[in-house]
This record gives C-alpha cells, sequence and structure tokens, in this order.
C-alpha cells in the first residue's frame, strides 16, 4: 500500500493548487542519453504525477509526487551516518514544472503497452528528458486524456484565455509529434540517439475535450495489428436516425455545432460544425427534438425527463442524453455561437419539457416559477474543485444490548452453509440504520435480518427475525418500515392493508400491536416526530396520505389519528414523501413534483415551491431545515430554504413565507450526461435514483449525500454541491443493483448497503471520481443473512471480499 507524503500542505491551505487531472502510479525517470554523467537516473520508484491549477489565472504546473511505501518514510527518518544524506533527499519528495510549451510534453504508448510521458529537462543537457513510466494498471485512455490536458493548459499559458474557444490550428502548436522518439528510461545498454532513428510508435492520439474537439492528423500505432489478442474499441459512432414526426408548431430552432460523447476515449467529438436543433411540438403533450445538417439527420428524441439535459451558459453549451429504440444511451453536446441563441433554445426545450411532465401551457405558469424552472437545468458547477485530504474518523466500540429472544428469532444450526439465496426469491429490499444500538435492519422478503456495526467499521451478521406475523399469525413482506423509541421498536406496514400499522417489539423480534390509523384516511407514508426522535421514547409519529398529513398516536383508543392535527386538502396532492427538522419543521412532496413547507401541523403550508414537473419519490432534510433534499428518477434537487432579502430575511422558508416574486434557488444534482451515457453503456441498466439522504447524527453536520442507482453507489460533498463546484460526486459500483443505502448514524465514513443478496458497510474513501475504469469496475458486498444462522464477531471466512457463514458463526447473544 502506498501513500502520498504530506499531501495536506499542498492542497488544503491553498485553494488555487487544484488537481485538474491524475496518474495515479508510475515511475519518474531522469534520461541522460548523451550525458557523461550516467545514461539513466531513477527519480522516484514509486510517484503519481498531476496537473494542477496555480494561483495565478491560465498557468498550470506539472507535479511528479513521490508515495511512500507503509514504513518507508520513518525508515527514511531514521537513517544515519552515510544514507542520512540519501534520507535528505527523501524530504524532496515533489517535482514541479511550469507547463509550459518550452517542456515539449509529449506521451508514447509502445508495441509492447508500455505508456511514458516525457519532457524537457530545462536546467539540464542537451537531449536530457524527465519520463514518468506508468504503471500496468493505467490505460490508453487515462495516458491520452493527461496529454490532451496538457495541451488545452499550454495553449491557455500562451495566449491568456480559455481552451475553449481554440481551434484545430492553435491547439495543434503544442503537440509535439514531430520529436525524436523517446529513450527507453532503463535499457541494458545505453541507445545511440540520431536523427534518423525511427519512432517506436507516434506519440497516441490526442483526444478531444468537451468543446475543443481536436483531431491530430497523426494517429497512435494500431496496437491490434502488432498483437492480434488485443481487441480496441472502435470509436463511438452515431445511431441511424427514424424517420421524425410532423410538427405542430415551433418552438424553438437555432443553429449549433454538434458533438457526440466517445465511449472509447471518454470526451466529446465534433460531428458537425452546423446543425440545426429544432423543438417542436408533434402531439398532445407531445414534443420532439429533431438535429438536421445540409448533408444528414443526426438525431431524432423525443423529450422527456430522460433527456437529462445540462445547460451551460460559460460555454454556450447543451449536453444531453439521447436513446435508441433498444434503449442504448448516447451523450450529446451542442455549443451555441452566443448567450442570446442559447438562452432561446433553452426556453423552447425547457417549455417542452415542462409542458410534457406537467400537462399545462408553459405560458400559464407563473413567470417566477418559468424563472424557477430555467434556473435549476443551468449548470451552475463551473468551478474544479480543490483536493481535499480525507480525515480519519475513531470509532468507539459499543457493547451488544441483552434482551430476551422469542421463537421468532430463529435458531436453526444446520451444518452446511447459510445461502445466500431464498427458494422463495426473495430479495433485500430495505434498510432501517439503527440511531441507539448500531444495528441495521435489512428487510428481506417476510424476515428481517439484523446486523452489528463494529468498530473495525464492518458488519456482522447477528441474527435473522425468521417470520414477520400479524396478531392473527398471518405472514406478511413488511412494505415500510421505520424505526422507533429509542430502537427497541420497529413499525412496519403491510402493502395490501394501508389502513393499518404494526408495531414490533425488537427484544423479542415479534409484532406486538396493531394500530388502525382511520377508516378513510390511508398511510401512504410515516416519518419520525422530529429529527432525532427515534433516540427518544417519544411515541407519536407523522403519517400521510395523498392528499393529507397528520399525527398518530398509538396512545389513542381506537383509530390512531389525531383528528385536531390532520391538514387535509380538497384537491388530490399526490402527496409522496416527507421529512422532518430537528425542531419538527415538516417538508411534504408530491409526485407532480411541489414541495411544502411547514413550521407544525394543521396549517397551510408557509412555503410552497414549485414543480419542475418530475415526480418526487423521496425527501430529506438537514437537522436546522437549512437545506431540503428531493429525490426524482434522474436527479436530486437541493434548496437552500433560507430568506436571503425582504422583510424575513435570515428565516426559513418553515418559518415564514417567501416573498411574492422570491423564490429559493433550486440546484438540481445529478450526473453529468456523458456519465449517464457511460453507466448505461457499461451496464444496461437506465439511470434511477434511489431516495437520498444526508449523512445525519446529533451535534453532527451534514456534509455528505448518498444515494445508488443500479450497480452504483453516488455520494455528493455538501460543500462543494453549494459552492458550485464542478462534479461533486463519487461513485462505487458493484457487481448488483443496489437495492438500499443509507450512511452509518453519527458519521459520513461509513455507508450501509444491501445488494439484492448481500448487506456490507462501506468506507467513502473507497469511491473513487467516475472514470472509465471506475464506472466499469464492480465491487463486491460482504454480509450476507439467509437460513437463520447468526455469526460471532467475525463473519465465516473471507474469500476474494465476500464473506461467507459457516457452522462455527453461530452466536447465542440476542440482541
Amino acid at each position: 500500500m502506498f501513500m502520498l507524503r504530506n499531501v495536506g500542505k499542498y492542497f488544503l491551505g491553498d485553494t488555487s493548487k487544484e488537481s485538474v487531472i491524475e496518474i495515479e502510479k508510475g515511475q519518474l525517470y531522469l534520461v541522460r542519453p548523451l550525458s557523461p554523467k550516467g545514461y539513466s537516473e531513477l527519480i522516484f520508484k514509486d510517484a503519481a504525477a498531476r496537473i494542477r491549477k496555480t494561483g495565478q489565472e491560465y498557468q498550470y504546473q506539472l507535479v511528479v509526487q513521490r508515495a511512500y511505501e507503509e514504513g518507508e518514510e520513518e525508515l527514511l527518518n531514521d537513517e544515519e551516518g552515510e544514507d542520512r544524506e540519501i534520507a535528505a533527499l527523501g524530504e524532496r519528495d515533489e517535482k514541479i514544472f511550469l507547463l509550459d510549451e518550452s517542456l515539449h510534453f509529449r506521451c508514447e504508448i509502445r508495441e509492447g503497452g508500455e505508456k511514458i510521458l516525457a519532457w524537457r529537462d530545462l536546467s539540464g543537457d542537451t537531449g536530457d528528458l524527465y519520463e514518468f513510466v506508468c504503471d500496468n494498471s493505467i490505460n490508453d485512455t487515462q495516458v491520452q486524456q493527461f496529454e490532451s490536458i496538457a495541451v488545452n493548459c499550454q495553449y491557455e499559458r500562451r495566449y491568456r484565455k480559455s481552451y475553449q474557444s481554440a481551434t484545430v490550428g492553435e491547439l495543434s502548436e503544442f503537440v509535439f509529434d514531430n520529436e525524436e522518439s523517446i529513450p527507453n528510461a532503463s535499457p541494458v545498454q545505453s541507445p545511440v540517439v540520431s536523427p534518423t532513428m525511427p519512432p517506436v510508435a507516434s506519440s497516441s492520439a490526442l483526444r478531444n475535450s468537451a468543446n475543443s474537439s481536436l483531431k491530430r492528423e497523426k494517429q497512435p500505432t494500431n496496437r491490434k495489428n502488432l498483437d492480434p489478442s488485443i481487441k480496441e474499441e472502435a470509436p463511438t459512432v452515431a445511431p441511424e436516425v427514424s424517420a421524425h414526426p410532423e410538427a405542430i408548431s415551433i418552438l424553438a430552432e437555432e443553429t449549433a455545432e454538434l458533438h457526440l460523447f466517445d465511449f472509447q476515449s471518454g470526451s466529446f467529438i465534433i460531428q458537425d460544425s452546423a446543425v440545426t436543433a429544432t423543438v417542436s411540438e408533434v402531439g398532445t403533450w407531445k414534443y420532439y427534438l429533431k438535429l438536421q445538417s445540409k448533408e444528414r439527420d443526426w438525431l431524432g428524441q423525443e423529450i422527456v425527463a430522460d433527456l437529462n439535459p445540462v445547460f451551460n451558459f460559460e460555454y454556450l453549451s447543451f449536453i444531453f442524453n439521447a436513446y435508441t429504440p433498444d434503449h442504448q444511451a448516447y451523450s450529446w453536446l451542442l455549443r451555441f455561437k452566443d448567450t442570446g441563441t442559447i438562452s432561446s433554445f433553452q426556453e423552447g426545450l425547457m417549455q417542452a419539457l415542462w409542458e410534457q411532465l406537467n400537462e399545462i401551457k408553459w405560458n400559464k405558469s407563473k413567470e417566477s416559477d418559468r424563472d424557477y424552472v430555467l434556473e435549476a437545468f443551468q449548470d451552475l458547477t463551473m468551478e474544479e474543485a480543490p483536493q481535499e485530504e480525507e480525515e480519519e474518523e475513531e470509532y468507539e466500540e459499543k457493547a451488544s444490548d441483552d434482551g430476551k429472544r422469542s421463537e421468532h428469532y430463529d435458531s436453526d444450526e444446520e451444518e452446511d452453509d447459510v445461502v445466500t439465496r431464498d427458494s422463495d426469491g426473495n430479495v433485500n429490499s430495505e434498510i432501517a440504520v439503527g440511531y441507539k444500538h448500531d444495528r441495521s435492519f435489512v428487510v428481506r422478503g417476510s424476515k428481517i435480518g439484523v446486523f452489528k456495526h463494529l468498530p473495525n467499521n464492518t458488519l456482522e451478521f447477528s441474527t435473522n427475525i425468521s417470520k414477520v406475523e400479524k396478531l392473527d399469525g398471518k405472514i406478511f413482506s413488511p412494505k415500510k418500515v421505520m424505526l422507533h423509541q429509542e430502537d427497541n421498536n420497529m413499525i412496519l406496514q403491510d402493502g395490501a392493508d394501508p389502513s393499518t400499522l404494526y408495531k414490533m417489539d425488537l427484544n423479542y423480534g415479534k409484532i406486538v400491536d396493531e394500530w388502525k390509523v382511520h377508516d378513510d384516511i390511508t398511510v401512504n407514508n410515516f416519518v419520525p416526530e422530529s429529527k432525532f426522535s427515534q433516540t427518544t421514547g417519544e411515541q407519536t409519529f407523522l403519517g400521510m396520505s395523498s392528499n393529507a398529513l397528520y399525527r398518530v398516536d398509538p396512545r389513542l383508543a381506537g383509530n390512531k389519528l389525531v383528528d385536531a392535527q390532520l391538514k387535509q386538502y380538497v384537491s388530490k396532492n399526490d402527496f409522496s414523501a416527507a421529512a422532518t427538522t430537528e425542531k419538527g419543521y415538516i417538508a411534504v412532496a408530491s409526485t407532480k413534483g411541489d414541495i411544502r413547507m411547514f413550521d407544525r401541523l394543521g396549517i397551510n403550508a408557509k412555503t410552497h415551491i414549485p414543480a419542475l414537473g418530475d415526480p418526487i419519490i423521496g425527501l430529506d432534510v438537514s437537522a436546522d431545515g437549512r437545506w431540503v433534499l428531493a429525490t426524482c428518477r434522474t436527479y436530486l434537487l437541493l434548496i437552500d430554504t433560507m430568506q436571503k432579502d425582504g422583510k424575513n430575511e435570515g428565516k426559513l422558508g418553515f418559518e415564514k413565507s417567501f416573498g411574492k416574486d422570491s423564490k429559493p434557488q433550486p440546484r438540481r444534482l445529478g450526473l453529468t450526461p456523458a456519465h449517464v451515457a457511460q453507466f448505461q453503456h457499461e451496464t444496461g441498466i437506465p439511470l434511477s435514483f434511489t431516495t437520498a439522504r444526508f449523512n445525519t447524527g446529533v451535534e453532527s453536520t451534514e456534509t455528505s449525500i448518498i444515494t445508488a442507482t443500479g450497480p452504483f453507489i453516488v455520494t455528493w460533498n455538501l460543500k462543494k454541491a453549494i459552492q458550485n463546484i464542478k462534479n461533486p460526486y463519487s461513485i462505487k459500483r458493484y457487481e448488483e443493483v443496489v437495492k438500499a443505502d443509507n450512511f452509518k448514524f453519527g458519521s459520513d465514513k461509513n455507508v450501509i448497503v444491501a445488494l439484492p443478496n448481500e448487506v456490507n458497510m462501506v468506507a467513502k474513501h473507497e469511491f473513487k471520481k467516475p472514470t472509465r475504469e471506475s464506472i466499469a469496475t464492480a465491487g463486491r458486498v460482504g454480509g450476507s443473512f439467509g437460513g437463520g444462522r447468526r455469526s460471532s464477531g467475525r463473519i465465516g471466512t473471507r474469500e476474494s471480499g465476500r464473506y461467507k457463514l459457516g457452522k462455527e458463526d453461530i452466536v447465542d447473544s440476542p440482541y
């Protein structure tokens, strides 16, 4: 295991030094082909290469930083005598070069797959080079992207402006293909370098960035011809276009430059310098996007939420996803000539999307609501993120709670190993993370698995509630569950009976009470009385139907709904989710996409946030009520409820209404369309988020957001999302679809994850930035439950990161 030394001093104290791209592993050599000093010197045995910003605009540094094997740094510090000088050299663990064209920076991919970055040693003799030899784990695409970004940075240094405005010719000035081939860093014997020596391979093709779309004349050597066993992916080609429907009316029509995302290189490549982008109405609440040029039809796409539109006014670009009839996803980019053109196109496209989702004409909505929608779909994330050192968190071991066990806790102790799949086809469906006793409860059909959180930040399968049955003995599979009263009880709902809730005593593992909420009002959802009421003995909680919000008090005789604290609407609002703050303020969302904010039950909402149109499937609120987090199928919505001006300045939207012409600014958190296309390209699974949640804990501050889609868990850095930092999310991929996920209570460092047949606690540092490699590489989950076995302090045997429970993994200590 290797670690970079003193990373914090370079990044934490100076936000100007932001890493743009990094190659995580390799070796740094100083090569002197013509020098009597010696042919080659190994500078860093293990190192990382990166390009980073400086404190000056349009200036970048090429940085190679040494990585230390565990214990090596301490050994260097302990060196004495003759080796002390070597130890002192170890302090110089970073080589920094101003990224200028004088370096003649270039890369080379050789026949055997060796990948080299090289640049001139400007302080050395003629022909001296620094060479970074990439580790075998680094793929061609990473090297090509590194070279591409280096070209962009050199352009910006010379011309003092963004590379986005560069022409092909201008960028080509920083491509040094006509250089002599890069000499071997550490050959058996020193080669003789001459102008006539043929190159081993040409510099790898420079991949195009999202808006420059540069294509170099020289292409890389075809490795497939050199080694028939190597299969290379072909560049992404635009799919064929079906016949377009006839337009009833035109909402927008503008000319733009067209780019297509290439899955192989991970970049957008220009397809056409001028296409006509047309947004039209083609039927009742049906709208259509068509891209055509004089030469060909490029695209025809129905305008729906899966378009995943993102507008970036800084770069005059619009990025979106389009889908073939067999559900393959492609990511496209349109680049417009000026702000007026993109603004006109944006309004036409958003009008079409909004009308399709809401089935209401755009001009019938309030102007403030229209502005709210347009702002939500603008890409506000324009700054690059500073690298931050992860803080280590201390964990305190908590003793197990003793209690009584009934026959509902399975005591099966057969010899064979636990099976991870049930014969009835049931899979894990929900997680309830404990607030008081470091336990997580996983619903699987009519069973509930209990997992203990261990001090080493892993899970241990503790026990299995073998059957969930009502007081009359009827077994059912819980549709919703919620821990209650200091995690001693659990409230459950049977989907077949929406008016009744059930109380399970977790000390006994059985249902002990049955609550009829109301004869005519159903329970579509239920949430705690306040954010942390589950840590107390509070008995009441909140319930909601499709058009009513109310309090449930189990102590009442007969029906448990508190009539005096019922807010019922005449119109059908289709309430879908709710959440509460530490003070008990309430946020309620609907399938229409709007959100209501209350300071207490039984009154009208203090604030009504308009709908973007997509149904809201989940809701969370920060403990202080400052942030509301809504989950839609293809994006999240982060809303600041603090009022910034007017008579209610400083008040939350829960406490006082926003002004007539004032709405909180929405932050639409989504994956980039390119990542969405890459996700679907790799898995074939459409984007569909699970309910997103903040990390939470008494006396702790929300810092992260967690959700999942398909086999990917996605976490956002809340601070970066609020500050509009570019792409502030990381991912972790699994082999199977993630069924449920949530943070461990009191921390954002660990996430509880349930796959269909396995459960695990994963450390947040295992999440990676979305790259082609991290999107394509699946990880494994650990513990499982089934067959009723209980594990001891360990979880059976571990095979390739996966746990199997065996006959020795049985304990008698109940939860």
